[in-house]
Parts: C-alpha cells; structure tokens; sequence
C-alpha cells in the first residue's frame, strides 16, 4: 500500500522508463539508498518491473499497478473488452475476483461495476486502476470472500477464479473457487461469465453453456464459459483483435469432412479453431478436405484465406524421410525452416540441426501424418 502513498508515487515517477533487470535494480537501489525507506524501494522496483512487462497487455501500464500474481492472470485490454461486450451495455455487473482490474477496465466503459476480491492490496490496485482508465466513478469495491458475499438485486456477474493460492501455482484444471461452484453461480444470478484456462476439458461445461476459445493472433489466451441467458452457441472459436468468430454448426459430424491427401495449399487452424473442436466446420466453410483423421491440418487446391487458419502454399508433400527432405530443402535453397510437427514424434531442435539447412530461402516444413502414414510438406507463404 506504500506504493499509493505520496512519497510512493514520487519514487515511481522517478523510475518511470527504466529497464529494471538485476544489474539495473542494484544500481538504482543503492543510488535511491537514504532517499526512501528500503522496503519502498524494493517495492517500487518491483512495480516498475511489472509495468514494463504489463505493456505486452496494458496501454496504459506505466501509469497502473500491479501484484505480480495479479499480472500473470489479469485479462488483457483486448481479451476483457471482447468478454464486456457480451454482457448489456447499460446493466451493472459484478467482477468477483477481480485482482488487479484487469477486467473491471472494461466492464466500467459505460455500466457500474461491483468489483469483489479478498486481497486487500490487489483490491486497491483494482481501484486506482479504474482510475488511469477514467471508470473510478462507475466502480464499487467489497473485501470479500465471494464465497460468502449474498448477491442480491446483482443480476450480471463475471469471475475470474484464482489459479494462484499463497504464492502457488495450483494443479491444473483446479481454481478458488473451484470451477463447480463457478458454474453453480448460474442459479442464483442469471447472467454468468466464467474465465477458464484455456486447456478445459470441453466436456465440463455443462449442456446449454457456451465455451468460448480465445486466441489473439495465433496464440490461444483463455476460455470463457457463458451461462445459458449469454450463450448463443455451445461452442465457438474467436480470434482478435479482428473479432471473427466461428461457432459450431447444429449436426455436424466428424465424418462429414472428406479425407484426402495433401492438395496444393495447407490450412493449420488457429488453435482456439482446435481446442473449440471446430476443425470440420471450418473444413466445411473452406470446402476443405482433411488430410488424416486424427490431424488437425485441412487442405484445398485452391488458396483461401481465414481469420480462423494460416494457409500455406505446398511445394513439396510426400512420405516423410529426413534424408530425402534434407537434399530437397537444400536443392530448393532453404536455409531457414520453421518446423510444425503434429501427429509424429521426434525432437525439433534436433531434426534441425540433421537437416543441415543452407541458402537463402525460408519455408515452413511440416511433419505430420497422412492416411496414418510419416509425412513431410515443405511449405511457403502464399
């Protein structure tokens, strides 16, 4: 709480813009040495280190703060803004565990906020962050266990559960709350987003639910569980910042997707594409066909382009032996190759080094399987 003192927002101005690594920090330390109290400074080092890091999430990090915990789980602005959208946007709502107000942000643009947590420090940083974002006056703030917090007239709620507990990380797939009791929120408050790490096994959200799988850009964030007053569809993929979103088709088998071998352009889904399950819609959409059954990469002669899948030109697709494609690689004058291994063993790193790349090209070589067989593609960008 020193950090919100006077003489706290003094020290981080004065460290505003530095770069604190080890050597760094000792240098600063021992410079601010009698200026400040030490345990200030070790705090204020440690917060400016965490902004700097937060710029990867937050445009307004180097005026915010942050617990490092709090950091690690918050919501980015695009990732919070897109979950804001899905509730009304006049209609209050409570964030329960709102750590550092990584999600209160964004649910305050234009509605009040309830914001719930147990920690006294990241309950603080909740409220002078809504401040640097200008929602300080929309915002609400309860001590709590929300595990013990009634809910009356609170008829929107978002919760992020902790997946940290005294400084550890918890085993996967468990939370505080747990997921069970997230989930049970749905019966006394109808409208109910849940924040969930986004390897959730699909088979626990419950029927009439929506699990939604976030990726921005090609990395996968988050899930968000929506309760059936939010759902509008049982499972989608959405991929930001762009916002396009690809949601199960009723009646849709497996089975439904041909399989054939490698035509003259590759699909690798986006892996909110993958983990939503949603391989054969988008074969569907593309007319795609797939190129093994357990495989999650889709193929077509034509080129297309999605938000939802990288395509990539084939120039070479044929049974996978290491020495083959490395004479290949060289005769083609590859030298910089990016490896995509699905479906087949082996060590990347390794396989790199044994194909003893040279020239002036790059390429991305994937090593997969086709009708259950080895399989390599050498592969360019359209």
């Amino acid at each position: 709480m020193a950090l919100l003192t006077a003489e706290g927002r003094e020290l981080l101005d004065r460290l505003a813009g530095e770069r604190v690594g080890p050597d760094r920090a000792l240098e600063l330390a021992q410079a601010l040495r009698g200026q400040y109290p030490p345990g200030l400074i070790a705090a204020a080092l440690t917060q400016q280190e965490l902004r700097v890091a937060a710029l990867a999430k937050f445009s307004r990090a180097r005026e915010m703060l942050f617990t490092r915990a709090g950091l690690e789980q918050a919501s980015s602005e695009t990732t919070s803004a897109h979950a804001a959208a899905r509730y009304p946007a006049d209609g209050p709502v409570a964030d329960l565990c709102c750590g550092i107000g990584g999600n209160v942000i964004t649910l305050g643009t234009g509605r009040p906020v309830l914001a719930v947590d147990l920690d006294p420090v990241s309950l603080a940083f909740a409220r002078h962050n809504a401040g640097v974002y200008g929602v300080a006056d929309r915002l609400a703030t309860v001590r709590a266990d929300v595990r013990d917090l009634p809910l009356p007239g609170v008829r929107a709620v978002f919760i992020d559960p902790a997946r940290r507990s005294a400084g550890r990380r918890l085993a996967a797939g468990r939370s505080e709350p747990p997921l069970g009791w997230c989930l049970d929120l749905a019966g006394r408050v109808a409208a109910v987003g849940i924040k969930a790490a986004p390897g959730i096994p699909r088979e626990l959200v419950p029927e009439g639910w929506e699990a939604e799988f976030v990726a921005v850009g090609r990395d996968l964030k988050e899930a968000l569980l929506w309760s059936p007053a939010l759902a509008t569809a049982a499972t989608r993929a959405t991929v930001l910042p762009s916002g396009d979103t690809l949601a199960a088709a009723p009646g849709r088998a497996a089975g439904d997707v041909p399989i054939a071998a490698p035509g003259a352009f590759l699909f690798d889904p986006s892996p909110a594409v993958t983990r939503a399950g949603l391989v054969e819609d988008l074969a569907g959409q593309l007319g795609a066909w797939k190129i093994d059954p357990a495989i999650a990469f889709l193929s077509h002669d034509r080129e297309h382009r999605s938000p939802f899948a990288r395509t990539l030109r084939v120039l070479e697709s044929a049974p996978w032996h290491e020495r083959d494609f490395a004479r290949r690689l060289r005769e083609l004058g590859i030298g910089a190759a990016d490896i995509r291994r699905r479906g087949l063993a082996g060590d990347v790193a390794q396989i790199h080094r044994r194909l003893n790349l040279r020239g002036p090209g790059r390429a991305t070589l994937v090593l997969t399987r086709v009708s259950g067989r080895p399989w390599g593609l050498i592969c360019t960008d359209p």
